[in-house]
Order: structure tokens, then sequence, then C-alpha cells
């Protein structure tokens, strides 16, 4: 799929995206009007010279590539003529999609015995009309310009000699048919995945072959190796690449020592998940004779093991990212490197890349130091227990050993912490604080959400449901990986104050999208809660203080999400716009090349302009970052996926039960509700409610009774009991509890 390109021009001095769509919506406003560009310039509020030579710019080339057409000298009008546009296209559960171009300012509606054979995410060439009733735009595809996707998972319903899959994606619209000798052993009702091969002209089905058969429908590992697959994220690694990483050389030898600072002596420790089995990052602590601090943030030295063009390398960069299920982890790499020589693990000595800052009181970076290292982890640190010495004891110049309980403790008994440890994990605590605040007042945006988790039996089945929430612990760590990644870009991003204009990969975040913003503002006005999106800085502020506000409410996870969905997605490239949601200038992935290939590439370049290289062309770099961005998403989408399977597999056990919820959004076939204990969301569909026929009402983001008036509206309490699961399909439907 291809990514729109956002352009940009002056408004004021301010930089402003999409000066192609704007000047189409102008012109489309009044089709058979021309303009000159002091009219336009004008009617998008642009007043300065720089502006204006940019609405010049853009007119002459979108006239030149016969977008737009100029009937007299300086005067512009939309070009009638040019009806055939090449975009993408987004197909929607009904069926019917829409196509996403740069030609025209908001997507075009296309009816289902229009899509010619598309598919979602498809690039095609469609042809864009008026509708004669209506005068809204449609658009006819005319042409496949390029697949997204031809493989597909779901389920075989056979007949005497051909059968049927029956996709699991809920945006495929048509049935892949599958002859007799391209069956692969399938069975009727295997769980399959099968590749498109043709579509005839005279078909109404794409005709494709079964590569692989996943098992039974409901079987759990068949599930989550189709989840997999449907995002086309592998699940084994080849024998070659295992038998690549058996082979590696793992002696630290002291030949190698030799080339890299040593701080083995330094104290050193971990602090992760008490479920971890990879620890790619540690953190070391020293008090200076001065009174500062010396804070070594040690990360896992991947790229010393993993070379450019071997198997290993092209397998790590090809999957990109860990995938994370919810019973289990798919990793980027083998066990041999991800759990065992690159973890570091407590009492052994370990390669690592590392950022070595001193900080003084006021968790101010007086100096910095980026390079090779080796170091020896003293203690491992679930973040219970972390947190259990944060809670639990007073930073002063006497610190004591502390006992760690057995009830916290990961190894089930208690156990002694030196007081070095504890003194530094108290100390680190406290910077970690001064240094969130700090962004926080630079306009950070603390999207602090909950997270559902899954208590599994021995076979994986969900027996209970709880809540995961970020404590100080959690923070500290995260502070000082953030203070990294940040200082990292900064070192190769930034020469005298200004871009160095050298090759890196960064991670970046656009601003929020106005349109969604605005959305935004209208649902949360329902609730009694306001944003100002005056400028960037109040903007920041009144989401962080939006997000506050509903902290514990019932409409707290709706009104999180929504936001999220107003950020742009962070991405890697090489080209730096900043982090907004950071409010970083420069930003980074280094700390965790175990799980992110960005990290690894990171690491490398970093080295490469460390020992006086010269920066490498960008372009082979920004095509490896889109490759990562992408199976960034992919791992993001399966892992949703997970979530919503487990949801609805625990939700089969509680069919009997009423539970309290909330209306998370209204369509004109239903409402969707989550429930208030578990975030399990299912719909009410609008059939299914009897008091009586409810009509969608777009502007209110209700259903209302035509006889009782009675409204069901977005954010309502309501009550809801399980009316039916489908783990295939994942979705739960409810029937409604009326009062």
């Amino acid at each position: 799929m291809t990514k729109k390109k956002k352009k940009i021009y002056k408004k004021k001095g301010k930089v402003v995206k999409d000066l192609t769509k704007n000047i189409f919506r102008i012109l489309n406003e009044d089709s058979s009007r021309f303009f000159n560009y002091k009219q336009i310039a004008s009617k998008l509020k642009i007043e300065d010279t720089d502006g204006k030579n940019q609405v010049i710019k853009k007119l002459a080339e979108l006239t030149a590539t016969k977008k737009i057409k100029e009937v007299d000298r300086g005067k512009f009008q939309i070009n009638e003529d040019r009806k055939y546009s090449i975009g993408t296209l987004d197909v929607t559960s009904n069926g019917n999609g829409y196509f996403i171009t740069d030609d025209y300012e908001n997507d075009v509606f296309i009816p289902n015995i229009n899509l010619g054979k598309g598919l979602h995410g498809d690039v095609v060439r469609a042809y864009v009309y008026k509708r004669k009733r209506s005068n809204k735009l449609e658009a006819d595809v005319v042409e496949i310009i390029e697949r997204a996707k031809t493989e597909f998972v779901g389920v075989l319903q056979k007949n005497k000699n051909f059968g049927f899959v029956i996709c699991d994606n809920h945006k495929m619209y048509a049935d892949i048919f599958i002859s007799e000798n391209k069956m692969n052993g399938a069975e009727h009702g295997d769980k399959v995945q099968a590749t498109i091969q043709d579509w005839p002209e005279n078909s109404k089905n794409p005709f494709g072959k079964i590569t692989t058969v996943l098992g039974k429908p409901g079987d759990h590992n068949t599930e989550m190796h189709s989840i997999l697959l449907e995002y086309d994220l592998p699940y084994e690694f080849e024998p070659e690449v295992e038998k690549e990483a058996q082979n590696l050389e793992l002696e630290i030898t002291k030949e190698e020592i030799g080339k890299r600072r040593d701080m083995r002596k330094d104290l050193t420790f971990t602090i992760d998940p008490k479920d971890a089995k990879d620890f790619d990052d540690a953190l070391s602590f020293t008090k200076l004779e001065n009174g500062n601090f010396e804070v070594g943030i040690h990360i896992a030295d991947v790229s010393h093991y993993l070379q450019p063009k071997t198997i290993l390398d092209d397998e790590a960069y090809d999957r990109a990212t860990s995938v994370y299920l919810v019973d289990r982890v798919v990793p980027m790499l083998p066990e041999m490197l991800s759990n065992g020589v690159c973890s570091l693990r407590p009492n052994e000595e370990k390669l690592t890349f590392s950022a070595v800052f001193e900080i003084n009181q006021k968790a101010q970076i007086v100096n910095e130091w980026f390079g090779r290292t080796v170091t020896y982890s003293d203690q491992r640190f679930a973040y219970e227990e972390a947190q259990d010495i944060i809670e639990n004891v007073t930073l002063s110049d006497d610190v004591q050993p502390y006992t760690m309980p057995a009830d916290i403790s990961i190894i089930d008994e208690e156990y002694t912490v030196t007081p070095e440890v504890v003194e530094a994990t108290l100390q680190l605590d406290k910077l970690a604080k001064i240094l969130r605040k700090k962004r926080m007042k630079q306009g950070a945006i603390s999207f602090d959400r909950v997270e559902v988790k899954f208590n599994l039996d021995e076979e994986a089945n969900p027996v209970g449901v709880f809540f995961k929430t970020s404590k100080d612990a959690n923070k500290l760590i995260e502070e000082f990986m953030l203070l990294a990644n940040r200082k990292v870009a900064e070192f190769i991003g930034r020469s005298k104050g200004k871009p160095s204009g050298k090759t890196f990969i960064y991670r970046v975040h656009d601003e929020p999208n106005e349109e969604k913003l605005a959305s935004l503002e209208n649902i949360i006005g329902k609730f009694g809660y306001k944003i100002d999106t005056t400028t960037k800085a109040s903007t920041s502020d009144s989401l962080n203080q939006l997000l506050s506000d509903v902290n514990g409410k019932a409409e707290s996870n709706m009104i999180e999400t929504l936001a999220i969905r107003t950020m742009s997605k962070a991405v890697y490239t090489t080209k730096n716009i900043g982090h907004y949601g950071l409010a970083f200038d420069y930003y980074s992935h280094f700390t965790s090349p175990i799980r992110r290939y960005p990290d690894v590439m990171t690491h490398r370049l970093l080295q490469h302009y460390l020992d006086g290289g010269e920066t490498p062309k960008a372009d082979p770099y920004e095509e490896k970052c889109k490759h990562s961005s992408n199976r960034e998403e992919l791992a993001s989408k399966a892992e949703r996926s997970s979530i919503k399977y487990m949801q609805v597999k625990y939700m089969q056990d509680h069919k009997d039960e009423v539970f309290d919820g909330v209306i998370t959004g209204v369509t004109e076939w239903g409402i969707y509700v989550e429930i208030t204990a578990n975030k399990c969301e299912g719909m009410v569909r609008i059939r299914d409610i009897k008091s009586d026929y409810y009509i969608f009402d777009e502007k209110q983001y209700a259903i209302i009774g035509q006889s009782t008036k009675n409204m069901y509206q977005l954010g309502d309490d309501v009550k809801v009991q399980v009316k039916k699961t489908d783990l295939e399909r994942k979705h739960l439907d409810f029937n409604l509890i009326e009062e």
C-alpha cells in the first residue's frame, strides 16, 4: 500500500498541511468559477510573500499535471476532463469502499458493485464522477495496479469436488474458490491459509489454492497461528536461521574487552516484567565526588552478533519486530540470541552499547558519552520489587539493607537487597520524576492507559482478567530509556544547534489531525469536557487535562481511545520532524535491539559515526524504515486481534451473567458496548432491540426510538448480556437489558 505524501505550506509563518487538497477544496466549491492565486491565498488566509509564492508554485504544478486547468492567464479552474485518478482502496466491513487519493479533498465513496475486484489496501485506478441526484462524488474501480494482499486465512467449506474458503478478514468480501486438486489435503471445516492465483473476468469469486492447513477452528494454537498468518507474520524460524545462530562465536575475549569501555565494576541492575525472558536494557549508578551521579543506560549489543549480509540479519530485517500475542512472544531473533547471549541476565558479563550521562541533582545533563561497553548485572528486579522499595523506603544519608517480602519476591522467598542497590533505585526514581515533570511541562502528552491482561491456565485458556497500570518503577525505566533515545538522536542529528544532515534513523510523530481533534471536541462536549486547540501548547495541555479528568470514570477507556485516534502514527524515517507526543525535537529508537530492527540500524550508524565515517546515502535506509514501520503496524494489529480473541473466549463462559457497560460507538446497524469490569467490547444490533424501532442519529451519536423517543447515546451506561460469541470472527454480540 502506498502512503500519501504530506504536503506543507506556510500560513502566517506557520507550517500547514495539505496545500494540494485545500486548493482542490476551493476549486471544487463551485467548479464553474475560476480563481487567481490572490483569491486562493485570501481564502486560505495566507498573507506572507513566502506562502503566496508556494501557492503560485503549487498552481503551476497542478496545471502541468492537468489536475487543474488555466482558463485564462492566471485564472484557474478544476479540470472536469480529468476523471481518472490513482489511489488506495479502503473496503469497509459492509462490502462498500472508499477511494483515497491526493486528487480529491475527501475520500470518494465506492458502492460494492463498482469495486471492480479491488480488495482492501489495493492501489487502483478509478473513474470519479458525480451522482446525478445528490451531486456527490462516487468512484468506479477500472484497474488494479497493485495488490496489497493475496494470502488470506479462513475456513474451508468443501463440496463434492470443489470448495470455498470463507475468510476471517471482515474486509474480504469475496470467498475464494478452491478446485479439488488445489486443496492440499484440507478437509471440510479446516482453518487454512489460501493464496489468490487468478480472478476470471466472468467470476464473482477469485480462484486460489490452499497453501497451509492450520487445524480446526476454535483450537487455541490454530487460532493463534491464524492470527499471525493473517498479518503475514512468521511463527517459527527456518532450520538454517537456527543453525547460524547456534554457530555464533559467544566467548567474550580479552581482545574484545580491550576495544570497549570496561564498566563491569559499576553497580548495574535490570528492572523488567516478572515473566520477562529477554533483558535488553540495564541501568548503572555511581555517586561522583562532585555530588553528581553517573547513570549508564546499557543496551544489549545485538549488532556485535548480528552482522550485515548474513542469513540471521536478513531474517531479523524481514521480521523487523518481535510480536507479542496474549499467550506468547514471536521473537525477532532466535532464542539463542534473544533469551541467551544478548540478554543482560544477572551475574553474567555482557557486551553492551551504552549511553552514559553525568547528571546533577536537578536532573540536568552535565556530560554525555556513547560507545560500546562490557557490563556485569548485579541484580535483577521485577517492576513489583523495585516498586516495593520506592513505596516503602525513604531516601536518606543512611540507607539500610531492605528485606524483600516473599509475596513480592520473584524467587518466592525473602531476600536482602543491599543498601547500594536500594539507594540507586531511590535516586534514579527521584531523577526520573524530575525528567518526567520537565517533559510534561514542555508539552509531552501522557497516555498512561490501563492494559487489559489475562490470567491463563496451563492450556492457555483465559480464566480471569486483570488491569495492568504503570507505576513509579515502570516510569523510572521509561524516563531513562527516553533520555537515551533522545540524546542519541541529538548527538547524531544536531550540530551546533542546527540539523547535521547526517543520515540517521528517527522515530517521528506528527501533530494531531485537525479534523479528528474537532470530532473529539464534539464528542467529549457531551460529557462536559473541553479541549483548547488554539495552539500546539494549548492542545497538549488540554489533552493532558482531559486524560487526567476522565481517569477512573466509566467513559475513560472510550475517551482515551478516541484521543489516541486523533494522533498521527509514529513511524521510522530518515527525515526528522520531531516527536509531538513526547515533545522532543530529536528522537530515535536505541534501547531495544533484541526486539526492534530499527534499533539495530541505529546502533550500526552510531558506531559508524563514532568511528569517523562519512554519512551514507539516505534512500536505502528510508526503504528499511518504511518496511520496519509497516511490520510494526502488522504486529500491532496481530496483538489486538489476539486480545479480541481472548476476550471472546473468556466471555464464552459468562453467557448467563448481566454486565454493566458503557456505549463506546454508535452506527446505523447497532451500538458498541464495552463491559466496565473487563473492557470486553461487543455489539448490540438494532434489530435485536425489541422495545421500539430505533433510528440512527449521526449528529447526536445516538439511536432514537421512533415511537418512544427513547435514546441510547454514546457514553450512556447500559446493562448487557452475551448473546453470541464467534471465535473465528473474534466478535461478540450482546443483548441489551432494557429497564
